[in-house]
């Protein structure tokens, strides 16, 4: 029997070390659960994720935004913000936005603690002020006594409140998908067109910029490398934080998890579907006509990126006292 077992142990291994080393040899790695996170302050960060409150309005929550049951984003060319604003861009996917190099598509917000307090007091998202947001958190018993039992006083402020939400976005990632199941070694996971599109994803030089677990989001790139991208979007993506000319139109490379459930695509919403962003992409960054079954091989292969999405009860809030700042939607 041990030497039975031992035989079984050492095979088990060889597959282990078979698998690793296919893995190893690919741009594209599976994505990993969740680790090392603050249980406590994930749940208090899903209540303030869902929680109209922070904003002025009392309508808009992070969750409006990047709606979890729709891939993590509004599926809008440009997000709605306070009082029926039309948003300067395309929101993109909270999930698995930790695997980011940073956040927002320029960049601005160099982790996602950093990312959360950004909305808030955005007059043009959830038009409130971090004062405001903490009145109306400190006026809820509930929260204050949460507060107090994660962060152990009953005063919040908003490194608490951020610190909450990001270790709750923290979670959302997508592990799973069809894709990652055959990079484990499932190689029934793809059928032969998802196969021939990874392989002309890779071939066509996609890969450059969409690679590692999330396939995107570890880089920024100039938005029509070969060809100049025509839009009237005004946003400028780089440059606008480091002031240097040769960084305008550069946007952080958005992670294509999940993609197929993530459009409109691009900084500014123009392209409504997976077809017409390979399109695109192909000729504006890799001056490349893909033909229409190149098209519909990688567009195939991406739909194998789906992963399994974020699954947990809702969140209660609780309910505002009478001493809470009351909501002002049309102000």
């Amino acid at each position: 029997m041990k030497i039975k077992a031992t035989v079984l142990s050492l095979l088990t291994v060889s597959v282990l070390a078979a698998s690793s080393s296919s893995i190893a040899n690919e741009p594209v790695q599976p994505i990993s659960p969740v680790k090392d996170i603050n249980l406590a302050e994930v749940e208090l960060g899903k209540k303030l994720f869902f929680d109209p409150r922070l904003s002025k309005s009392g309508f808009i929550s992070c969750n409006s935004c990047h709606n979890l049951s729709m891939g993590g984003t509004d599926n809008l060319k440009t997000s709605i913000g306070h009082k029926w604003q039309q948003g300067p861009i395309n929101s993109p996917t909270v999930l698995n936005s930790s695997l980011n190099i940073a956040q927002f598509w320029d960049g601005r917000a160099a982790d996602l603690k950093e990312q959360a307090g950004g909305p808030i007091a955005n007059p043009g998202e959830m038009a409130s002020t971090h004062t405001l947001a903490l009145d109306v958190l400190q006026s809820i018993p509930a929260y204050t006594t949460e507060f107090k039992q994660v962060f152990g006083s009953r005063e919040i402020n908003i490194d608490q409140v951020t610190q909450a939400i990001a270790e709750f976005e923290k979670t959302l990632v997508t592990p799973n998908s069809r894709f990652d199941q055959w990079l484990l070694g499932n190689k029934d996971a793809i059928n032969k067109t998802e196969l021939a599109g990874y392989n002309l994803f890779k071939k066509v030089g996609c890969t450059a910029c969409h690679n590692g677990q999330a396939l995107g989001g570890g880089s920024f790139q100039k938005m029509g490398l070969v060809k100049p991208y025509k839009t009237a979007n005004k946003a400028e993506g780089l440059s606008g934080v480091t002031g240097k000319d040769a960084d305008r139109f550069k946007f952080k490379v958005p992670t294509l998890r999940n993609v197929e459930m993530t459009y409109p695509y691009f900084h500014d919403g123009e392209a409504a579907t997976l077809t017409e962003a390979v399109d695109v992409m192909g000729q504006l960054q890799l001056g490349k006509k893909l033909t229409g079954t190149e098209n519909a091989q990688i567009v195939a292969f991406l739909k194998t990126l789906t992963g399994e999405q974020p699954s947990f009860t809702l969140p209660i809030l609780p309910p505002s006292v009478d001493q809470t700042p009351k909501p002002k939607p049309f102000d």
